[in-house]
């Protein structure tokens, strides 16, 4: 393996960890438990993850969690922002790209498939 080849994988490397940790304005949080897995959230997980990529989101990170108890629902997305956790269910690759395009970006919380919203308090972070 060449130099150039090495520097790229790392280069690649150190995007997803941002993706993953670090400040944010927003997070969000997918499903990952076994029902969520069964139901397709890995592949909404990989949506997101491209999509803040594709769009250089510094600001957003993105993690998983395990089961929530919704089985019925997965795949689970919750967008935790400063003032409120809002959560979505069934969510499809397409659906978590346009969460991320909609909510994320332009800052317009989606109303389809939206399992909850948690009104968050000064003293009780989102994230």
């Amino acid at each position: 393996m060449k130099l150039d080849e090495l520097r790229k994988i790392r280069e690649r490397a150190e995007a997803e960890l941002r993706l993953r940790g670090g400040p944010s304005r927003v997070k969000i949080v997918v499903g990952m438990g076994t029902s969520g897995i069964a139901a397709g959230a890995r592949q909404t997980l990989r949506a997101i993850l491209d999509e803040v990529a594709r769009r250089d989101l510094r600001d957003v990170v993105v993690t998983q969690t395990g089961e929530k108890g919704l089985a019925a629902q997965e795949p689970i997305v919750e967008v935790h922002e400063p003032t409120r956790i809002t959560i979505y269910g069934e969510v499809d690759e397409a659906f978590a790209r346009r969460i991320v395009t909609e909510h994320v970006v332009n800052g317009r919380p989606l109303s389809e498939r939206v399992v909850e919203v948690r009104e968050v308090r000064d003293d009780q972070p989102a994230h």
